[in-house]
């Protein structure tokens, strides 16, 4: 049964709030194929269609857009991921995507005070110098306003909202139900993989509620960046923060979507800007594994002296040593046009399950590095080839791990804004010295030792757990223990099917058996009867008719293509 599937009755009231509002907006045909509708009506909650219509005269983008701020923080955070991820949707979608905001209001401050005086142990103005009512900005999960401690230091609190966490895990859980839902009842959805997506998407939000983790993410970067005196990150005040709330130094400076404000005659070079950004944000992904996922001019601020401040580590992304090294492999590739060395990258992260695609995949990835063949470095856009290439990847219905995905963002985002500050701005060039630095630095003696002793220290583990495992097989195979597990999607399918059929036979006995028992039945005389009828008999013969339907319907459904399904 759907409901059992959906939940338990606590949360039928948020179904019916979703289907009402993909309704209005136009995707009622959407909730009828998920069954959402039938068994919310059995439930005892009447779906309203009137409205269906009112907004199919906007574009899908925008329909979604509007439904995602609707259905709340959520629903919005999962639309703003989703703009990240150019390798799933197209152009269209993303820009849409983009404009997503939260129309959320500040909580008040009294609302607000019983969970700080949890948090910080005493009245806000009692713990600070100077606490600010009104809140400096406020977005669906947290609110943030500035203060002064004890000691003058001027900081930003950052507040998360009383009760949102429970309203999110509620959500969480029904989206991952949808996307099962989904995954199995609409086939055009399968290549996205929807229920992979709601688990990676739930993974980052439960990350962002936690404030604490963000100022940790902070520091980590703060320490990468501890010889680069032009980077500034927030210094984090830990005596007032915790999972709900952060503390950290005020950043005062020009925000980079405010550029109209940057004064030449106050000593900003904007071309240096542009440079240190490129540079430090390559730092983070290329050298240190471990980057500012969200890089929008919101989140960059500009300070006298040509340095540049980054806030609001809530999101950020993580490559292994291994995902680090396809990754230089795969910029050196673009940077340097080198096809065959994109092409390999690309494959790799592909997969090998494709089938014949790959191949067509490679030739149209060597097709499209090599019209940049003899391109000077400077007038290579590395943000354009990145998004064209996801492109490629989403035409063959491939997509991108997730951490790759936020990283193609980032740089795409990057380069954005390095053209803002200025126009001649080139990533290519901007990327190249780091890139070749790297690569060098991977081949130095020291490097390569250090490898090949980890290497070592690998392959002895492995020799020293090789008796106790081939120990263990030997003795489950002697007690009959020992088991081979062959997965094949195929006979997975067969198996389905038979099973399927299987129960339709049962049926179909059992609809044999009532029409011959209510058959004998119905010659003997005596007992209560319906319509003349003895009543039994013809109980039996409703019950064989109704079981008869249920079998024509099941067969009827079968029968019909799989993408009508």
């Amino acid at each position: 049964m759907l409901l059992e599937t959906l939940g338990a009755a606590r949360e039928i009231g948020r179904i019916n709030e979703i289907a009402g509002v993909l309704i209005r907006h136009g995707f009622g045909d959407t909730v009828r194929r998920l069954g959402l509708a039938d068994r919310l009506e059995r439930a005892g909650h009447i779906v309203k269609w009137e409205h269906a219509a009112d907004l199919a005269r906007l574009e899908p983008p925008v329909q979604v857009r509007l439904a995602l701020e609707e259905l709340g923080p959520t629903f919005v955070k999962l639309g703003q991921i989703l703009a990240g991820r150019a390798d799933l949707l197209g152009p269209e979608w993303i820009a849409e995507l983009q404009r997503l905001h939260s129309q959320v209001p500040a909580v008040p401050l009294d609302d607000l005070r019983p969970q700080l005086r949890e948090d910080l142990g005493d009245e806000p103005e009692n713990v600070f110098a100077r606490f600010d009512v009104e809140p400096l900005a406020a977005a669906s999960i947290a609110q943030v306003h500035r203060a002064q401690l004890k000691d003058g230091s001027e900081v930003v609190v950052k507040i998360r909202r009383p009760g949102i966490r429970e309203v999110i895990e509620a959500d969480l859980r029904l989206l991952d139900r949808l996307a099962a839902i989904a995954e199995a009842d609409l086939p055009s959805l399968k290549p996205f993989h929807p229920r992979q997506l709601v688990r990676e998407f739930a993974r980052s939000l439960r990350r962002e509620l936690d404030l604490a983790a963000e100022c940790h993410n902070a520091e980590r970067v703060a320490d990468n960046f501890a010889q680069t005196p032009h980077v500034v990150i927030p210094r984090v005040h830990w005596a007032h923060t915790s999972e709900r709330i952060n503390t950290q130094d005020l950043i005062e400076g020009i925000p980079g979507e405010r550029l109209d404000l940057l004064p030449t005659d106050a000593g900003f070079d904007r071309t240096l800007l542009a440079q240190r950004g490129a540079r430090a944000v390559l730092k983070m992904i290329v050298e240190d594994g471990f980057f500012h996922a969200d890089p929008h001019p919101g989140n960059v601020f500009y300070l006298p002296g040509n340095r540049i401040a980054f806030i609001d580590f809530g999101m950020v992304g993580s490559l292994s040593p291994l995902r680090r090294e396809e990754l230089l492999h795969l910029l050196l590739g673009l940077v340097t046009r080198d096809a065959q060395a994109v092409a390999t990258v690309l494959l790799d992260w592909a997969g090998d399950d494709h089938g014949q695609s790959l191949s067509q995949l490679e030739t149209e990835i060597e097709a499209f590095v090599d019209q940049y063949h003899g391109t000077p470095l400077a007038q290579l856009n590395l943000g354009e080839m990145l998004a064209r290439i996801t492109a490629l990847l989403r035409e063959h219905h491939l997509t991108l791990p997730s951490d790759l995905a936020m990283l193609i963002k980032a740089f795409i985002s990057l380069e954005g804004m390095g053209r803002g500050l200025d126009p001649g701005f080139h990533m290519a060039t901007e990327a190249m010295p780091l890139l070749q630095e790297v690569a060098r630095a991977r081949y130095q003696p020291g490097a390569i030792a250090a490898r090949g002793w980890k290497t070592l220290l690998r392959a002895l583990r492995l020799a020293e757990q090789l008796p106790h495992d081939v120990s263990r097989l030997l003795r489950n195979a002697r007690r009959g223990h020992l088991r081979v597990s062959i997965e094949v999607t195929h006979l997975k399918r067969v198996g389905d099917q038979l099973d399927r059929a299987a129960n339709r036979l049962a049926m179909a006995l059992v609809i044999a058996a009532l029409i011959i028992g209510s058959s004998i039945v119905m010659t003997v005389r005596g007992g209560p009867t319906l319509f003349g009828l003895p009543v039994f008999g013809f109980l039996g013969f409703c019950g064989a008719v109704a079981c008869a339907l249920w079998l024509v319907r099941a067969i009827w459904r079968s029968s019909r293509p799989q993408d009508d399904a």
